[in-house]
């Protein structure tokens, strides 16, 4: 789980086996290909053909803010020159930025733009059902679906992956709060009571809530409302480490169940989050004619 910011400044770390768990800059020169002759690993994968570590330049929209500088390439989708995998990757761009999952970004760019590593590591299984099932509906809304290149069943589940980790919870920027208020069905302001695990998910059931946006929740269905991070029972959260305080809280329905997409700190003495406050009355929300387009 993160502060909500699911593309720039998302981290990853590689999962040990058996555990679940700004803008763009100017353009940069690529750096010389680095080459690796490589071998088997324990876990059976390794690089089918020779492969380089390159620079990710900065007009691969999906991926140049995810957190590393070089990527492996040929990429695990296969995609041999730059150029195609920027052509690729451009599709995924206006999905990044509906927020759906905070670790779209992650995933996305475990595939098109690989850590450079000496061999060849997949996205964990339950990362991928994550940002899967928060991000097909809208997905669906546009007229398509979850390609079957990123069937999650292919994804390792109990071996070396990649997972992610959340941003420094104190980072929070006007901008992207507005973002994710804009990208959400809803948001609310709330204390809350518990946290625990059911199904896989991580459950969290609200003390105290206003509406700030109610979109798809009735009023009369308020007190009873209980929010899930969806197949995120293990996945750290360290929002949640300190539940004394109110929260901004943002997320989506999918099915019969109200997904959390977004979460910050209720900080009215924090600078960015005062400018946010101000925002909140009247967005500046930017619209999307198409999705994919």
């Amino acid at each position: 789980m993160s502060s909500a910011q699911s593309g720039p400044g998302s981290q990853k770390y590689l999962q040990p086996r058996n555990s679940r768990s700004g803008p763009p800059g100017p353009p940069r020169a690529a750096s010389a290909p680095e080459t690796s002759d490589l071998g088997p690993y324990p876990g059976g994968r390794f690089y089918a053909k020779p492969h380089q570590c390159v620079a990710i330049p900065a007009d691969l929209r999906l991926c140049h803010s995810v957190g590393y500088d070089k990527m492996v390439l040929p990429n695990l989708l296969d995609h041999e020159t730059m150029a195609e995998v920027k052509h690729q990757a451009s599709s995924w761009v206006p999905l990044l930025n509906k927020n759906c999952h905070v670790g779209t970004q992650v995933f996305l760019c475990s595939l098109f733009a690989p850590v450079c590593l000496d061999r060849p590591v997949y996205p964990c299984r339950w990362l991928c059902e994550a940002v899967r099932d928060s991000c097909e509906p809208v997905m669906q809304f546009f007229g398509f679906f979850w390609p079957e290149m990123l069937k999650c069943d292919q994804f390792p589940q109990d071996d070396v992956c990649i997972a992610m980790t959340a941003p420094n919870a104190t980072e929070m920027k006007s901008e992207a709060i507005v973002e994710h208020l804009c990208a959400s069905e809803f948001a609310l302001k709330m204390t809350i009571k518990e946290v625990k695990k059911e199904n896989g998910d991580k459950m969290i059931i609200p003390r105290k809530r206003k509406a700030l946006k109610l979109g798809p929740i009735r009023k009369k269905n308020l007190k009873k409302l209980v929010l899930f991070l969806k197949n995120g029972a293990d996945c750290p959260c360290h929002q949640l480490d300190n539940l004394g305080h109110y929260f901004l809280i943002m997320g989506r329905q999918v099915k019969t169940q109200y997904l959390l997409t977004a979460i910050y700190k209720w900080d009215k003495k924090n600078k960015e989050f005062k400018k946010f406050m101000k925002k909140m009355k009247s967005p500046d929300c930017p619209t999307f004619p198409s999705v994919f387009k």
